[in-house]
């Protein structure tokens, strides 16, 4: 088998974590990566524990105590990644003293044969967190790297990207941190977060756009309101109840166009249901401000990594 070369992503410079490093995690404050140190390490810690690997019976039956190994972690496809300071706690747990040299940071496109981590340390450190630091950048930087042909699907219109909460329970965090790192933008965090109110809440009003919208008004006054509308006369109705945000569900592409006309600018317009990469430029030329889109976290294939030790 031919092996590729090694490719070190140029743009960025590398960053060492050694034996005395505080924290693996990047300082970028356009991520914000969203654990702490200490929920890192028990985000890992229970992560390792969950694979064994403290107790890696063939790894300890194979390989000395004391043999040193050399190993990088390379993409094989071209994509997006984020997860690295996980990828990073994985490797540091099982050898507190590894040395990892990060070529790439969360956020950044790499290309299939790209060096993403150089890592020294005890063979049996690297491959007993072999499993856990894939998983976690793998799942992750799938997320990202679809983000990012969804951005750049819709590059040259106002619509931006959003995800949902279509999120794998427990790591809604870091699921929307990939998205962020893909280009896109976050939608509600959570309920707490804001106020959509959906198709079925509105038939537990019977259909009463305006009495829902007063209703929220009510409750909550300070609160920027959206709502979903299936046609034109509900866009009609949460215009005169003076929604800030109108989300256009699974709309045909005419009505959508008909309804950005009808809101004018009067608020802002989200648009969703059925997106994919084939129909979101359609959508985002419709000139609509939002495209949401579940499938960022709900099915994004992984991406494909993997450690090759020297």
């Amino acid at each position: 088998m031919q092996m590729q070369p090694e490719q070190r992503p140029s743009h960025n410079p590398p960053r060492t974590i050694t034996p005395f490093s505080v924290s693996p995690m990047t300082t970028s404050n356009r991520l914000r990566f969203p654990l702490s140190q200490y929920e890192l390490s028990t985000r890992v810690r229970l992560a390792l524990e969950e694979d064994s690997a403290f107790n890696d019976v063939t790894t300890m039956a194979t390989v000395v105590s004391s043999r040193h190994a050399r190993a990088k972690l390379v993409a094989r496809q071209d994509g997006t990644l984020a997860g690295v300071p996980l990828a990073l706690e994985s490797f540091r747990q099982l050898d507190p003293k590894v040395s990892m040299r990060i070529d790439a940071e969360d956020g950044q496109s790499v290309t299939r044969g790209a060096t993403v981590l150089f890592l020294t340390g005890h063979a049996r450190g690297l491959l007993s967190a072999e499993r856990t630091a894939l998983n976690f950048m793998q799942r992750l930087s799938g997320i990202a790297s679809l983000t990012a042909r969804y951005v750049a699907a819709v590059r040259g219109t106002r619509a931006k990207i959003l995800d949902t909460r279509k999120t794998t329970p427990g790591w809604r965090s870091l699921e929307k941190y990939a998205v962020r790192a893909g280009g896109g933008s976050n939608h509600r965090m959570d309920l707490a977060d804001s106020v959509l109110i959906k198709d079925n809440h509105l038939r537990a009003v019977e259909g009463d756009v305006r009495l829902a919208i007063r209703r929220t008004r009510e409750q909550e006054p300070n609160a920027k309101v959206e709502v979903e509308c299936d046609t034109i006369a509900q866009v009609e109705a949460a215009l005169s109840a003076n929604a800030d945000i109108i989300l256009l569900d699974n709309m045909p592409l005419d009505d959508m166009r008909a309804c950005v006309e009808v809101i004018a600018g009067r608020a802002l317009v989200e648009a969703s249901g059925g997106v994919n990469l084939d129909s979101v430029r359609a959508i985002a030329e419709t000139g609509v401000d939002f495209i949401s889109v579940g499938a960022l976290t709900h099915s994004p294939p992984a991406m494909n990594l993997a450690l090759d030790f020297e």
